[in-house]
């Protein structure tokens, strides 16, 4: 998983490795392993994701499958254009 901006933050790294099937699942073992920092759950709230490059949307996070060595992008809301 790759965190940008107050995803980042939040998490205190850049990125992390998964091991999940879908992307609620990754979500949630992401929320476990940073359960010390609330704020990172109400980023995750937040953003959006981009699984492999292509953007989720409103799909159900349960209904996103993730490929083997493949990438997650958080993206939280920010500014500008």
């Amino acid at each position: 998983m790759r965190y940008w901006a107050a995803a980042k933050a939040a998490a205190g790294t850049a990125e992390e490795p998964y091991a999940a099937e879908t992307l609620a699942e990754a979500l949630d073992a992401a929320r476990t392993a940073h359960a010390a920092h609330p704020e990172f759950a109400r980023v995750l709230r937040r953003s959006s994701f981009l699984v492999d490059g292509a953007p989720v949307g409103t799909r159900d996070h349960a209904d996103v499958p993730l490929a083997p060595g493949g990438t997650v992008e958080v993206l939280p809301p920010f500014a500008g254009g």
